[in-house]
C-alpha cells in the first residue's frame, strides 16, 4: 500500500511539495482536485512508478526547473524514489484507470483536425469566462510569435546543405558515425547504376593458386635404395663400364641376357663370348644386380620426379601465375568504384625469387640421386627452409584469392542491384545521405540548434494552451477475446444499451491486439468502417467512457494478484449519465475489500462526495490539490463542507447565529433568512411555489384563499410570513438600496431569526 507521497518536485505543477504526515494515504483514499492542478500528472506518476517508465515523469518536467524531477512515495515495502531520471525499484502492483488508459486500450474513432480543436469547448479549473478566454489567447498569440521566429531561422540555414528535405526534417536527422561509409556506399550503388553494361559484362574474380613441393614424395625418392646392390660393388661396376669407353654400358647389358645358363656336367653360367664357366667372375653378380629392373625402376622414379616438379614450378607456370595476378589486379581496377574489396598487395618478383630458389634447390638434389641412386639422401636444411619461404607465399596469395572470391558474392550483388535500381531514386537516397551529413557541419550545427531550441520552446507553448483546453478523450481499443463475458457483464452493469461480439485475437507487427463489432438491436456495426454505422457514430462520449471502464475492470477480475492491486481511478465519470455515474460509485466502492487500496481522483466534489458518505471513516481520508503560490500542494480536504448544500448550510448558520452572536457575520444571517423561507416553500407547497416563485406574489395567492376549500396558509401564518418577509427584505439588493448599509440589531435579529427557523419547521 502507497502509505504517504513524500516529495514531488519539478513534477508538473508541483515545484516543491512535501505534503504533512497527517494527509498520509489509507487503504481508501480520494483526492479532489479543479482541471489542470495536477491529477493527470499525479495519475502519470503513478503508473510510471507501476510500470517503471521514466518518460512518464520526464515529460512532465515543471516548465522552468533547472533540476530534473525528484519523486519519494512510501510504501509498504519501503520508499519508491525517482531521481537522476529513473526508479529505484518500480511497483508493479498499481492498476491505474485514466486518459492513458483508455487511449492505450480503446479506439474512440474520433480524429480531431486542426479546426477541430480549436472549437473545443474550454474546461479549465472549472471556470469560464474572460479570464479564461485572455489566458488561452496569450498562449494563441506566443506560438504565432513562435512562428515567427522559427521562419526567421529556418532562412538562416545554408539552403545548399538542406538537400531534398524541408527544415524541420532536416534540424530532425541525427548523426550517424557511419555516414560517410553510407555515402561511399550510395556513391558505388549510383555509379553501378550508371555502367550496367559494363558490369554485366565484366567478369567476377578467379582463383589464384601456387602449386606447392610435395616434400614428403620427394624425401622418399632420395632415399630410395637397392638392398642386393650395394653402393660399392655399383661403383666397381661403373669403373670397369667407363674402361670399356662408350657404348660399353650398352653392351654389356644386352650381354647380360645372352649368358647361357650352366650345361650338365658343368654347374656354372656359361659367357657367351668365350663359352667359359662365369662362376669365378666376381663381376658377374654385380652386373646382374645393377641391370636389374628394380635398378631401372629407381632411375626411372629419380627421373620421373625431376620431371614431375619442372612440369610444376616451371615451363609457363609461373607467367600463368603472373598472369592470374595482372587479370585479378585489372579486375580490382573496375570493381573497386562499385564494391569494397580487398587490396591486391602481391610482390610476383619475390613470389618469384623465392619459388625459384626452392624449385632449384630441390631439382639439384634430384639430379645428385641421380648421379648416385643407390645413396640414401634427404632433403637439406636449405632446401626445407627455401621450400617453407616459399610455402609463405602459397599461404599468402590462398588468402587473397579467398578473400577475393568471397567478394564475388558482392560483386553479385552489384551486378542484381545495377539491373534493377533506378537512378533517380539512388540519386534521391544519395543527396538525403549528403544532406545528413552536411547537418552536423560547423557551419549548420549551430542554426539547426537554434531552431530546435525554438521549436521545443513553441512545444512547450503548445503545451501549456493544451491544458487551457479541455480535450476530447481519444479511444485506442485493444481487448482480448478472454475478457468478453467480463466486459459485457459489466456493461449490463452499467445500463449500456450495446455490448460487444466477435471479439478475436490477432496478430500484429507491434503485438497482439484484438477486433470486435458493436452489437446494437442485435445488428453488428463494425467498428473500423469508413462509411455508415461505425463505432465513433453510433456511440456516444458516454458510450465509449463506459466501454473503457468495462474494460478496466474486466481485467481487474481476471488478474489473480487482485487482493494485491492498489487501484488509482482518475475521473471515471466522465461523460457518464447518471445512473451509470451510481453504478461506477457501487462498483469502486465494492472494490475497496477485494483489493489493497483504492485511490480516486477527480474534479467532481459531488462524485467524491457520495463515496465519501458511503466510505468507513476509519480506513478513508480525503485530500484535495490546491492552487500554492508557484503551482500546486497537496492538503487534507473537508468533505463536510463541500458536501452539505447551501440550503443546509444557511440553516447551519442561523443556528449558530442563535447560540453565539458573532458580530462579523450577522448581515450574513440576515441576508440568509429569505432564502430558507423560500427553499421551504419549494418544499412544503410545491404546486403553488414552483421554481422562479417571489414570497410577495405567494402571499397574494394565499390571502385570496383564506376560509375557502384551497386554503394554503391560515390569515395568522400569512401575517407571520409578511412580517418575517419585511424584515428579510431590508437586506437584499432587489428590495432595498440600501441593504448593505442596512442597521442591525442583535436582539431584532435573533428574535427573526428564532421565528424563521420555527416557521420553516411546520406543517
Amino acid at each position: 500500500m502507497i502509505e504517504h507521497i513524500h516529495l514531488l518536485r519539478n513534477v508538473g505543477l508541483f515545484d516543491n511539495v512535501s505534503p504533512p504526515a497527517q494527509t498520509a494515504l489509507t487503504p481508501f483514499t480520494l483526492i479532489y482536485g479543479e482541471n489542470a492542478r495536477g491529477k493527470t500528472t499525479l495519475a502519470a506518476v503513478l503508473r510510471s512508478l507501476a510500470t517503471g517508465n521514466p518518460r512518464l515523469v520526464l515529460e512532465r518536467h515543471r516548465l522552468g526547473a533547472q533540476h530534473p524531477p525528484h519523486v519519494v512515495f512510501r510504501h509498504t515495502g519501503g520508499a519508491a524514489v525517482f531521481q537522476n531520471g529513473a526508479w529505484a525499484q518500480p511497483l508493479p502492483e498499481v492498476a491505474i484507470f485514466d486518459d492513458a488508459f483508455v487511449s492505450a486500450n480503446v479506439c474512440s474513432g474520433i480524429e480531431l483536425q486542426t479546426a477541430h480543436r480549436q472549437n473545443l469547448h474550454e474546461l479549465i479549473l472549472g471556470v469560464q469566462g474572460v479570464a479564461l478566454n485572455s489566458a488561452l489567447q496569450g498562449h494563441v498569440a506566443r506560438i504565432e510569435e513562435h512562428n515567427v521566429a522559427l521562419r526567421q531561422l529556418a532562412e538562416a540555414i545554408p539552403a545548399g546543405a538542406l538537400g531534398p528535405y524541408k527544415v524541420d526534417t532536416f534540424c530532425d536527422l541525427e548523426a550517424d558515425p557511419e555516414i560517410d561509409r553510407k555515402i561511399q556506399e550510395a556513391e558505388r550503388r549510383l555509379a553501378a547504376a550508371r555502367s550496367t553494361d559494363a558490369i554485366r559484362q565484366r567478369p567476377s574474380f578467379q582463383a589464384i593458386r601456387l602449386p606447392d613441393f610435395n616434400i614428403g614424395g620427394i624425401d622418399h625418392v632420395l632415399r630410395r635404395t637397392l638392398a642386393d646392390l650395394e653402393a660399392a660393388a655399383a661403383e666397381r661396376v661403373r669403373t670397369h663400364i667407363a674402361k670399356l669407353g662408350r657404348g660399353g654400358e650398352n653392351w654389356i647389358s644386352e650381354g647380360m641376357v645372352l649368358i647361357a645358363p650352366a650345361s650338365e656336367g658343368n654347374e656354372g653360367e656359361i659367357c657367351p663370348f668365350c663359352a667359359q664357366d662365369l662362376a669365378s667372375s666376381a663381376l658377374i653378380a654385380h652386373y646382374r644386380a645393377y641391370f636389374s629392373q628394380a635398378y631401372e625402376d629407381l632411375k626411372s622414379a629419380i627421373r620421373q620426379t625431376g620431371v614431375a616438379v619442372r612440369d610444376t614450378h616451371a615451363g609457363d607456370i609461373p607467367s600463368a601465375f603472373e598472369r592470374d595476378v595482372r587479370t585479378a589486379a585489372q579486375a580490382h581496377e573496375f570493381w573497386k568504384d562499385f564494391a569494397e574489396l580487398p587490396e591486391i598487395e602481391i610482390d610476383t618478383a619475390a613470389v618469384a625469387r623465392q619459388w625459384n630458389a626452392a624449385r632449384e634447390s630441390v631439382l639439384e638434389q634430384l639430379r645428385a640421386k641421380a648421379r648416385a641412386p643407390l645413396e640414401t639422401m634427404q632433403l637439406t636444411q636449405e632446401t626445407r627452409q627455401a621450400i617453407l619461404d616459399y610455402r609463405a607465399r602459397i599461404a599468402e596469395v590462398a588468402a587473397l584469392s579467398e578473400r577475393l572470391v568471397e567478394a564475388n558474392a558482392r560483386l553479385a550483388v552489384v551486378k542484381e542491384q545495377a539491373a534493377a535500381d533506378d537512378l533517380s531514386a539512388l540519386s534521391a537516397d544519395l543527396a538525403k545521405l549528403r544532406a545528413q551529413k552536411a547537418r552536423f557541419e560547423q557551419e549548420v550545427l549551430p542554426h539547426c540548434d537554434n531552431y530546435l531550441t525554438e521549436k521545443a520552446a513553441k512545444t512547450a507553448t503548445e503545451s501549456l494552451r493544451q491544458q487551457a483546453r479541455a480535450a476530447l478523450d481519444q479511444y485506442r481499443q485493444q481487448i482480448f477475446p478472454a475478457f468478453e463475458t467480463a466486459i459485457n457483464d459489466y456493461l449490463r452493469r452499467f445500463g449500456a444499451s450495446f455490448r460487444l461480439g466477435e471479439v478475436q485475437s490477432v496478430n500484429t507487427r507491434s503485438g497482439s491486439s484484438a477486433t470486435y463489432v458493436v452489437v446494437i438491436n442485435q445488428q453488428n456495426v463494425d467498428v473500423t468502417a469508413d462509411a455508415g454505422p461505425s463505432f465513433r457514430n453510433t456511440l456516444s462520449a458516454g458510450d465509449r467512457n463506459t466501454l473503457a471502464l468495462a474494460f478496466f475492470f474486466a481485467s481487474l477480475e481476471q488478474d489473480p494478484n487482485l487482493a494485491n492491486k492498489i487501484v488509482v481511478i482518475d475521473d471515471p465519470m466522465t461523460s457518464l449519465d447518471d445512473h451509470r455515474t451510481l453504478r461506477t460509485r457501487e462498483e469502486i466502492m465494492g472494490l475497496i475489500a477485494r483489493v489493497r487500496q483504492v485511490i480516486v481522483l477527480s474534479h467532481s466534489k459531488p462524485f467524491l462526495c457520495s463515496l465519501w458518505e458511503q466510505a468507513d471513516r476509519n480506513t478513508s481520508i480525503a485530500l484535495r490539490i490546491n492552487r500554492a503560490a508557484v503551482g500546486s500542494e497537496i492538503a487534507l480536504w473537508d468533505v463536510r463542507s463541500d458536501s452539505i448544500s447551501e440550503h443546509d448550510k444557511r440553516h447551519e448558520l442561523v443556528r449558530g447565529y442563535l447560540q453565539v452572536a458573532n458580530p462579523a457575520r450577522e448581515r450574513e444571517v440576515a441576508q440568509a433568512l429569505r432564502p430558507i423561507l423560500e427553499s421551504f416553500m419549494r418544499v412544503a407547497y410545491p404546486e403553488h411555489f414552483p421554481p422562479g416563485t417571489l414570497l410577495g406574489p405567494f402571499i397574494g395567492l394565499c390571502e385570496q384563499r383564506v376560509g375557502r376549500p384551497n386554503e394554503i396558509l391560515s390569515a395568522a401564518d400569512i401575517a407571520e410570513l409578511r412580517s418575517l418577509l419585511n424584515y428579510a427584505n431590508r437586506f437584499h439588493h432587489d428590495t432595498n438600496p440600501a441593504w448593505q448599509t442596512a442597521a442591525i440589531n442583535d436582539a431584532e435579529l435573533s428574535d427573526f431569526a428564532q421565528r424563521t427557523l420555527i416557521f420553516a419547521s411546520r406543517r
